[in-house]
């Protein structure tokens, strides 16, 4: 029970992010790019070498302990691959114009001009907010099921996820103020939008607990694998390219993957 409670604590921690992201909104007069951006970039370095390094090769041993060798490990590549489709479709049903995953900024709250009480506005986000929900539900299950396998694994995803989270809650907040002028609306439904990963970890409880069995732990870390790539590559590494200089995202990345290789050594 203690290691359940560590993993749903672990999957709020990191959607209660955006939440943080919507209050930098508020309270923050310009957009630190410059931090965002090495910050996605050590983000996308901690999910990358972790999936790769780690995570597939968790689960790969787990699939060829039970299946063999050749079947296990074909098992472990295809549910490598279904993880990146899964997320990647999830993505391609979410309309551009509502995908929390746009770069805003903090400064976009002040704009001129801005249309309040417009139903259309207030609509686009909506969606943004329901977007986001969506898009985080698999991840909760991932980072439950990863920290459930190995506490060391499972905080890195957790931070590594809550960092990523923290501009996707000024995405939301930006269109709702926009639309509305009412902070306290964009906080909310920031805040709830948040809330899909722990859903996710309860998903996780409920659900595949009972039968988690070592071959459908090891299709569920082969698709998380795939889940964390699939979002460093399409999500975190573009955004913060557009935050800022190519070079500073690079360098966080670098940052991610030496954190988190020197992380599994002292905790080996």
């Amino acid at each position: 029970m203690n290691d359940v409670l560590l993993a749903f604590l672990l999957t709020l921690f990191a959607g209660l992010a955006t939440g943080v992201g919507s209050v930098l909104a508020f309270f923050a007069k310009t957009t630190n790019t410059k931090f965002l951006s090495f910050a996605l970039g050590l983000s996308a370095g901690v999910m990358i070498y972790v999936s790769m390094v780690e995570i597939f090769f968790k689960a790969k041993d787990a699939l060829t302990a039970s299946l063999g060798e050749t079947e296990g490990y074909w098992f472990t590549i295809i549910g490598f691959f279904a993880g990146m489709l899964f997320i990647g479709l999830i993505d391609k049903f979410i309309p551009n114009h509502s995908n929390p995953h746009e770069v805003k900024k903090v400064e976009d709250m002040e704009k001129p001009g801005a249309a309040l009480n417009d139903p259309a506005l207030m609509k686009m986000g909506m969606f943004t907010a329901l977007a986001l929900a969506i898009h985080n539900f698999p991840e909760g299950i991932a980072t439950f099921v990863s920290t459930l396998q190995d506490p060391t694994i499972g905080i890195a995803i957790a931070v590594a996820v809550a960092i990523h989270n923290i501009p996707e809650g000024i995405a939301v907040s930006v269109p709702i103020y926009y639309a509305t002028g009412d902070r306290k609306k964009a906080f909310k439904l920031s805040f709830l939008s948040g809330l899909a990963e722990p859903i996710g970890a309860l998903v996780a409880i409920l659900i595949l607990m009972p039968f988690l069995s070592d071959i459908l732990f090891g299709i569920i870390f082969s698709m998380v694998a795939g889940i964390m790539v699939f979002i460093s590559l399409d999500e975190l590494l573009p955004a913060a390219k557009r935050y800022d200089e190519a070079h500073l995202s690079i360098y966080g990345v670098m940052t991610g993957m030496a954190i988190m290789a020197v992380s599994l050594v002292l905790m080996a």
